[in-house]
């Protein structure tokens, strides 16, 4: 076998145990090399199945390589490359071991040929990933993982269940269309969907991508939710739920982030905004959407990560993230702020920046299919994300007001990072060959007609007239000091709030209810004792002490498969 066709993961799982002991640039470089290397390996690679093993009487699939996986490998090279070469002067072993286990866990999903291998990868990504969290040592931040992990391990759950299902009613695993035909489909949907951030599934990305590290948080604007748009590309193309849910998606996190001050968390709402604009071109189904999917995935990862640099270059210097005590750091960080423009037009479609180019594909298949409706919502969030995130991003870190803060610019490798962002932002804008040229089925698009270009900027120009208007007049919301809550309320505030009202209920219980309570669970056990035969009870005993050795063995792996 060729080094070529072992699985990509390998090397940058190989390359996080070797930073370990390695001290200095030597750990840089070793970072560095593992997605240099593994996409020089992939140069020759053509659809097929490369590597799986076999397991008793089933199959792992561990690299199945077609032009829709392979788009996505492309893609999370770039990535690890851009934030590995922002986060070199980490000195923080945990940081950089978990970044790279992380985006290989990443590679591993988009390439695994069967569910039971998604799901290993698909565990992988949250315990690597919440260490990003964790690395902040703060209280918030570790409250955040916790909370973050939870609900991601929720995710395999339902994923391992639907491929339980799936198994049962089909005989087979393999990862191809699923569809919404019975339960197996609807678990591994929800669990689609919670990685994905559909509605009220959401508040992980906007709890606890602002307390990672600065570095962390654009390894996790990367690859979990571009991981779950690939796996609704390939398991549930054309169900028009997803139309539907993707539309309510792009819009309900637009008034969130208008009103929000901490400038991470308006950019977790953005990708909210950004990714229902995927979620609804998969259920719109066609080829022109789907292309459109993808290619706004591979176009978002590249802006987003952008837009997450430089507010990480701001926290990174100034210690301070909330827009209303920052302003007028473009005297000290022009280039940052240069950059930060640059991501901000590429988000907001501007002609000639990428994301034009992607999301003009979308917004053309839905029209196309004859969604007017969702058509307008699309048109709605559009404006919506050029004031949340186009405007409001570099208006109040770099131009508001004089903070008075004076620092100087991040160290050049967090530059170069942001500069090699941006100089893809700007490449993909300007010849969308470049990325049309790998999308999985041939496109017959052309982004650059009259039409197109002209509707977009009208839309913009009103949009940012909109905006100087609500400004001037002192109508747009002010930049305040709150910590804003939308559907985490419910477990936030509503469930901790019931468990004190039933503690405290229960604690004014009399001591004679309690004792009543206590015989009729004496008289039940009873009765249940006399209807079942000694054998019966024998199996019952030998059964519970399966499932509590079956428990403690999946927490002795949870503990230990950690990094």
């Amino acid at each position: 076998m060729s080094p070529a066709e072992l699985p990509p993961w390998l090397w940058f799982y190989a390359a996080a145990v070797l930073v370990i002991p390695a001290r200095g640039p030597v750990r840089g470089l070793i970072a560095l090399s593992a997605p240099v290397l593994s996409a020089l390996l992939l140069t020759g690679v053509e659809p097929g199945i490369y590597f799986n093993l076999h397991i008793l009487d089933y199959e792992l699939i561990l690299f199945r390589a077609d032009r829709l996986s392979l788009l996505f490998v492309y893609l999370f090279h770039v990535a690890a490359f851009i934030a590995i070469l922002y986060s070199l002067r980490v000195r923080d072993t945990l940081q950089q071991t978990a970044g790279l286990l992380y985006a290989g866990s990443a590679i591993g999903a988009v390439l695994a040929g069967d569910l039971l291998t998604l799901f290993l990868f698909w565990e992988l990504l949250a315990i690597t990933s919440v260490f990003l969290i964790w690395a902040r040592r703060t209280p918030r931040a570790i409250a955040s993982g916790q909370r973050y992990l939870i609900i991601q391990l929720l995710s395999g759950l339902l994923l391992l269940a639907g491929a339980l299902f799936q198994w049962h009613d089909t005989g087979s695993l393999a990862f191809d269309y699923v569809g919404l035909d019975g339960a197996a489909g609807w678990l591994i949907f929800l669990a689609f969907g919670i990685k994905c951030g559909f509605p009220l599934m959401h508040n992980w990305i906007t709890d606890a991508y602002p307390e990672a590290t600065a570095t962390g948080a654009v390894f996790l604007a990367a690859f979990t939710t571009k991981v779950a748009i690939y796996a609704l590309a390939r398991g549930f193309p054309g169900e028009t739920p997803l139309v539907y849910i993707g539309a309510l998606m792009t819009c309900f996190p637009i008034f969130y982030a208008v009103i929000e001050n901490d400038l991470r968390r308006v950019l977790a709402y953005s990708m909210i905004n950004q990714l229902g604009f995927m979620v609804c071109a998969i259920g719109v189904g066609t080829t022109l959407a789907l292309n459109g999917a993808v290619a706004h995935a591979f176009t978002d990862v590249i802006f987003k990560g952008l837009l997450f640099m430089s507010m990480g270059a701001v926290l990174q210097m100034t210690g301070r993230i909330n827009g209303s005590e920052l302003g007028g750091l473009y005297k000290t960080m022009p280039k940052t702020a240069t950059l930060c423009i640059v991501g901000a037009a590429s988000i907001s479609a501007f002609p000639l920046f990428s994301g034009f180019v992607s999301k003009s594909m979308i917004m053309s298949a839905v029209l196309q299919e004859n969604y007017q409706l969702i058509w307008l919502v699309l048109l709605f969030a559009s404006a919506g994300v050029f004031h949340h995130a186009g405007i409001k991003i570099p208006y109040f870190a770099f131009f508001a007001r004089d903070s008075g803060i004076r620092t100087g610019e991040p160290p050049v490798n967090m530059l170069a990072a942001m500069a090699v962002a941006a100089l893809g932002c700007i490449s993909i804008g300007l010849y969308p060959a470049l990325l049309y040229d790998l999308l999985p089925w041939p496109p017959d698009y052309t982004p650059y007609d009259v039409s197109h270009v002209l509707a977009q900027l009208q839309l913009l120009f009103f949009s940012a007239l909109a905006f100087v208007w609500l400004n001037l007049q002192g109508l747009y919301p002010p930049e305040l000091r709150a910590i804003n809550l939308d559907a985490d309320w419910i477990y936030r505030r509503l469930g901790p709030g019931l468990a004190r009202a039933i503690v405290r209920i229960s604690g004014n219980c009399t001591d004679a209810i309690a004792i009543r309570i206590r015989h009729l669970c004496g008289r039940w056990l009873a009765l249940g004792q006399r209807r079942f035969d000694s054998d019966t009870l024998k199996t019952l005993r030998t059964t519970s002490t399966m499932l509590i050795c079956v428990a403690l063995l999946l927490v002795v792996f949870v503990v230990f498969s950690g990094p």
